[in-house]
């Protein structure tokens, strides 16, 4: 069977170029202005909120937006004669009064009057050491003794001559540039950027951040600033954070005490910015910016190549990977004629200091991993040595008040040796004590955090401890240290050794 003859074979098409349709003639396009760009994106929170953006990946673009809308100041104008460069960056961060901007029911709820200074209030030279894996922050006490170098050229403008002051006199002579001429001269580590936030970022900073927690094992209260803080762990908004860190008459350290508190906030506030996931929302970075608008005046060349260069290095930045002193101390009320009294830096040791930052050496002997964090050492008021103290055991633990009056010992307090049982026991701890020994009530508090302080007039110098259930064991009783007022030591902290988590 003969098959159906096929149809022929279409022939194929060779494809055709697309017809070309004559386009109407061009109408003039008419500009479109871009959408103005929220103003909330031309500001930068802070320094810190910035690198943790630009580690976040956030972009290139938007960390130059920030960097545009940075307030500026020319703080090494015509500078000459200045110390060589060393190896890292050296940040010089410093707090401005700025009182006068905050409203009137600040100013009064957190004991803000008078007039301000149109001083530095806070110094510290910032570290970030060459391979970015470390921050060195050393606190330059406000009232330490100065010389303000020579400066201007003979006809060409204003002329300083060499004279003493207060190191935070030097702004309000002369501003940044006199303050950054004052510290290189003392130091003789180049400064090479210029950071300045004032009372009212300070403030607005945390309360966006949700509050920063600081720690504390015994009561702070100073009547000047309005702080008030019991033992334990608080959450502090943004005045309360600045009552902390401005606190001087908490007790006899004074001002080197406030700069160890400052110290421990500033670890604090770190931990608060990089752990929380604040900064990374969009929106809630959005409400940061615009809380705190206009917040920081910063050197004209550190931009947005300083700015993601940092957030790199903060892509790794632990707790432990920042340490933290202060500017050795030989002096204290060194009286100058015409400025009063002043602090006298130990300048054999300082030089040692500021020799290791210029080198980049780290301050501390090793630089661990981030572990279990080491429980911190507790400054005390009173020397322990002076504090006679009995124990008694409030539990039916047998032998408990004898291994507390130990650790006591161990740590430095004059216990009797000659523990005590409690006619009952007690749920919690207490430290019965004579109201003219507050002082020692509250440094032997800080041994053991959580007790409750009961005063009891008449009771004379020898303070009672009753171990309650919550006291276990040794363990529960914390190491003290004593910084006598009159010889100050230099100590460097790691942040996670001063911060919450570490205590």
């Amino acid at each position: 069977m003969t098959s159906p003859p096929r149809s022929p074979a279409r022939p194929q098409r060779r494809p055709q170029p697309p017809r070309r349709v004559p386009r109407p003639p061009e109408r003039p396009v008419r500009s479109v202005r871009a959408p103005r760009r929220p103003r909330w994106a031309m500001r930068a929170l802070t320094t810190l909120s910035v690198v943790v953006l630009a580690s976040a990946g956030i972009g290139h673009a938007v960390i130059s937006s920030l960097d545009a809308g940075i307030a500026r100041v020319d703080a090494f104008k015509d500078m000459k004669n200045r110390p060589r460069a060393g190896h890292g960056m050296n940040i010089l961060l410093v707090g401005t009064d700025g009182r006068d901007k905050i409203t009137p029911q600040e100013r009064r709820a957190y004991r803000l009057g008078g007039a301000p200074c149109h001083c530095t209030d806070t110094m510290m030279i910032v570290h970030v050491s060459d391979d970015r894996e470390r921050a060195t922050v050393v606190s330059l006490p406000r009232d330490s003794y100065a010389e303000v170098p020579p400066s201007g050229d003979p006809g060409t403008g204003p002329q300083h001559v060499a004279h003493p002051l207060r190191l935070n006199a030097a702004y309000s002579e002369g501003g940044p540039q006199m303050t950054v001429r004052t510290v290189e001269n003392m130091t003789h580590v180049k400064i090479d950027h210029y950071l300045e936030v004032d009372f009212t970022s300070f403030m607005k900073t945390v309360d966006v951040l949700g509050g920063v927690n600081v720690c504390t094992a015994t009561p702070l209260k100073d009547a000047y600033s309005g702080l008030d803080l019991t033992p334990g762990t608080h959450t502090l908004n943004g005045g309360q954070a600045l009552q902390y860190v401005r606190a001087r008459h908490v007790d006899a350290t004074s001002d080197l005490g406030r700069m160890k508190r400052q110290q421990r906030f500033l670890a604090a506030l770190i931990e608060r910015a990089t752990s929380s996931g604040v900064l990374l929302n969009p929106m809630r970075f959005r409400d940061v910016t615009r809380a705190v608008l206009g917040s920081v005046r910063a050197d004209e060349g550190f931009g947005t190549d300083e700015l993601l260069d940092l957030g790199r290095a903060m892509r790794n930045f632990t707790p432990s990977s920042s340490e933290f002193t202060t500017v050795p101390i030989a002096q204290l009320n060194y009286e100058v004629k015409g400025i009063g009294s002043t602090l006298r830096w130990d300048q054999a040791k300082a030089d040692q200091l500021f020799t290791a930052l210029r080198d980049d050496k780290p301050l501390t002997v090793d630089h661990p991993h981030d572990g279990p964090a080491p429980v911190p050492v507790a400054p005390v008021e009173v020397d322990p040595r002076q504090i006679r103290v009995v124990v008694a055991n409030g539990t039916g633990t047998i032998g408990l008040a004898k291994r507390i009056d130990a650790a006591l010992a161990a740590t430095g307090f004059a216990t009797t040796h000659q523990p005590l049982t409690a006619p009952a026991h007690v749920p919690h701890t207490i430290i019965s004590y004579d109201p003219r020994w507050d002082g020692s009530a509250r440094s032997l508090a800080a041994a053991l955090p959580g007790a409750e302080l009961r005063a009891v007039p008449g009771q004379g110098p020898l303070l009672r401890v009753t171990a309650g259930a919550d006291l276990r064991n040794a363990h529960d009783v914390h190491k003290v240290r004593f910084d006598d007022p009159a010889q100050p030591q230099q100590t460097v902290v790691r942040g996670n050794e001063v911060t919450c988590a570490g205590g």
